[in-house]
């Protein structure tokens, strides 16, 4: 390198220099395999002509080891190697001390997958395909960095802290371990879904250790990804104490693990011979523009990141790389170094070699984009450019920004720059903004994301014009509101919930998830009539999307109506395997137990990690008395489902195994069965009868009374009073009966169910 300071330049200023002796000892050990190696690129490219980057730095030996940090949704100006004083990672200062600093890195889209495939292929989000983080897998054809690591002989190994990072979106490709092995449960919030960033590291350093012992010639390469400080904010202790803003505690905690990982690679002898990266794949809002997140604006807090590289011996130690840089930087910057043949059409550039661009650094154009408003929420995408210190942002209207004088960018200069502001509005016409609709996604993944944040994608929007649709600039405020919405749902607060989606829907009523969410608010309370309604609108406001036609047929089911719930399935079945299974229930309660048959097997197939299929298959067995075997069933079910905190998923199986129990003529294990069940859905009606009938076989009379007692006071409504009358005419109750109907019918006149015992009674009297 030339050494120039200034744009595109290396910074080589005295306050990181290292000291003498240090590059002494650092270079020593390399210098000759430095020398012969930049001989040979000079003489592969024919001197160091403007262009050739990779011709001015040397290569590394090819069994350099190289780890790879990705600390999720981490601003680079909440560091104190980027300015900030008010959090302390040593950690990462280490990296900074020892590596060169990218002083203005972005990344194309701040969201995890696409950003993580953008860094693994080199390719740009409308290059790569992978738009969002839930519809949208990369493609096999495109060769990742895992990939062409180990067709040169490396050993590749991941852990992940993250499920939207999980193998099957593609980003996993090339890695011989891949460890994505993140329990996520239904109805959990956010703070329990991550994979603590400590047991991540446990996984990697296990891996480093097993490849050491059975490949010991083979150099590592480990990515290392960290959930931390990825919402809700909720550091633990020493951080939560330490630091009053949140944000900056799982910052330095985020730290903390990293310097554990530097300690365990230093330990093994792997820190200082190896090329370590340190970057995150988006920034975060924090409400320095109306956004808390990261998933909908396009400003330089979202798109800027922190971008470290240690080189081996310290290498460049202390420099600084002052040239707009870019995620798709770092695919082909690591393959230079490498000596390994970039795959053609990538938009990178080698970050050592910025200054050495035919035009300079400063004319790059650096492009993003922000699609996740238009897929979740019926708004317009949005588009920005990055030339030098300029950033435009394109929606309904435009800004433009001067980053280096108005770094929170609070001045629009589009007005007064027009001619500045046409040019670079004509550099987005490169990036292909035409979206392919999200692919379809199983039920238990759409969970589990929406679980982690995000919001179920909507085909239709996708292919709705631009044109038509809100600027999310103007929408923003929306988001606090939802968000605040989803923190209640979360934690159960589910009266507060539904009248917060209530308003959302009032002030915006297109928006999809607002109304699927108000219906699942309502579901849970137990309003179903209401909570159809709102799934209704959900429907039509998505064109029928096949997640929300499976919770109308839910609703459908449980209401009774089975040719309404058979068609909502049947609509959601090409895209969710869910709708087997619920199909397989409409045919049990058909009593068509063949066609349930083939059902279950069907939804077992495919049903991954979820157990719900093999509640289905067991009130199968329990209806074709076939009890022992329905008994088998549910305690691979309850075996697989462990210890996890989500117990709606077994709703049904205690009332299955119940009825097991007593088939086989076994009713105190029956009794404790129907009980479990009762604790868990203590509004499904059905197993209080049951236990009424086994209490009273058992002999207890007063237990069997204060069940059924029990079912009327949790369940005040006449289907609970109806049940109750029918128990004690079973029971042989007679007298109890008609005043219990009697009672009903003066509180609910003219309810069909509670008639119909009457005329019945009358007919028998």
């Amino acid at each position: 390198m030339t050494g120039v300071r200034g744009t595109g330049g290396l910074d080589r200023s005295p306050r990181h220099a290292p000291s003498p002796a240090r590059l002494v000892a650092s270079r020593s050990a390399l210098v000759l395999g430095l020398v012969l190696a930049l001989v040979v690129a000079l003489a592969a490219c024919g001197g160091p002509e403007k262009g050739g980057g990779a011709a001015r730095l040397p290569l590394l030996p090819p069994d350099t080891p190289l780890v790879l940090i990705s600390i999720d949704t981490l601003r680079s100006d909440r560091l104190p190697a980027y300015g900030y004083r008010n959090v302390e990672t040593p950690a990462i200062d280490r990296l900074r001390a020892d590596g060169v600093l990218v002083e203005r890195a972005y990344c194309h889209m701040s969201l995890t997958l696409p950003s993580h495939a953008s860094l693994f292929t080199g390719l740009r989000p409308d290059q790569n395909g992978v738009r969002d983080n839930i519809g949208y897998r990369l493609r096999d054809d495109l060769p990742t960095l895992a990939e062409l690591l180990r067709a040169r002989g490396y050993a590749t190994g991941a852990a992940v802290s993250s499920y939207v990072l999980r193998r099957a979106t593609g980003v996993g490709r090339g890695f011989e371990f891949y460890e994505d092995a993140i329990v996520v449960e239904s109805g959990v919030d956010l703070g329990g879904l991550q994979r603590p960033g400590g047991e991540t590291l446990q996984r990697a350093l296990r891996w480093l250790d097993d490849t050491a012992a059975q490949r010991p010639g083979a150099a590592p390469f480990l990515f290392f990804h960290i959930y931390e400080p990825h919402s809700p904010y909720t550091p633990s202790e020493p951080f939560a104490s330490r630091y009053a803003d949140p944000y900056d505690g799982e910052v330095a905690e985020a730290d903390a693990i990293v310097g554990r990982l530097l300690d365990e690679l230093e330990a093994r002898d792997l820190y200082r011979r190896s090329v370590v990266v340190l970057l995150s794949d988006h920034g975060e809002g924090l409400m320095d523009h109306g956004e808390m997140e990261h998933e909908v604006l396009l400003y330089r807090e979202m798109l800027q990141i922190p971008l470290l590289v240690k080189l081996p011996e310290g290498e460049r130690a202390g420099e600084t790389v002052k040239a707009p840089a870019q995620v798709v930087d770092v695919l082909p910057t690591l393959l230079d170094l490498l000596g390994i043949e970039r795959p053609t059409g990538l938009p990178g550039e080698n970050l050592f070699a910025l200054d050495l661009l035919p035009d300079g650094a400063s004319q790059r154009q650096i492009l993003a984009e922000s699609v996740y408003p238009r897929l979740h929420f019926g708004w317009r995408d949005l588009a920005s450019v990055i030339e030098g210190p300029h950033h435009l942002i394109e929606g309904a209207s435009v800004e433009l920004f001067d980053l280096v004088a108005d770094p929170r960018q609070q001045q629009d200069l589009a007005s007064r720059q027009p001619e500045l502001t046409s040019r670079l509005r004509r550099a987005l016409a490169s990036w292909d903004r035409e979206i392919a609709p999200p692919g379809a996604v199983d039920e238990e993944t759409r969970r589990q994301l929406a679980a982690l944040g995000y919001a179920a994608a909507s085909p239709a929007t996708a292919l709705r014009p631009r044109s038509e649709l809100p600027d999310p600039r103007t929408k923003i405020h929306l988001l606090e509101a939802l968000g605040e919405a989803s923190r209640l749902y979360g934690t159960g607060r589910l009266d507060e919930a539904a009248a917060a989606y209530r308003r959302l829907v009032e002030d915006e009523p297109g928006m999809v998830f607002a109304w699927e969410q108000l219906g699942k608010s309502l579901r849970k309370l137990g309003d179903l009539d209401s909570a159809r309604g709102a799934f209704l609108r959900a429907y039509e406001l998505s064109d029928g999307a096949p997640q929300v036609a499976l919770s109308l047929a839910e609703i459908e089911l449980f209401q009774g109506r089975l040719d309404e719930a058979e068609a909502h399935a049947v609509r959601a079945l090409p895209s969710h395997e869910t709708a087997a299974d619920l199909l397989a229930q409409i045919a049990l309660r058909r009593g068509d137990l063949g066609g349930a048959e083939a059902l279950v097997r069907q939804a077992l197939e495919s049903r991954g990690t979820r157990v719900e299929p093999l509640v289905t298959l067991v009130e199968l067995r329990v209806r074709q008395e076939r009890f022992a075997d329905a008994l088998a069933v549910s305690e691979q079910a309850l075996s697989e489902f462990a210890a996890r905190p989500d117990r709606e998923v077994l709703r049904g199986l205690f009332y299955q195994r119940g009825l097991a129990f007593a088939g086989l003529g076994r009713p105190r294990e029956a009794i404790q069965a129907l009980e479990q069940e009762i604790e868990l859905s203590p509004q499904e009606l059905a197993p209080y009868p049951r236990l009424a009938f086994l209490y009273t076989v058992e002999g207890n009379g007063a237990r069997a009374a204060q069940t059924l007692r029990l079912m009327v006071e949790r369940n005040p409504g006449p289907r609970a009073q109806a049940e109750a009358v029918r128990a004690l005419r079973a029971l042989g109750d007679q007298a109890a009966a008609d005043r219990l109907l009697r009672s009903a019918l003066q509180r609910w006149p003219g309810d069909r169910d509670l008639e119909s015992l009457r005329d019945a009674r009358s007919t028998a009297g």
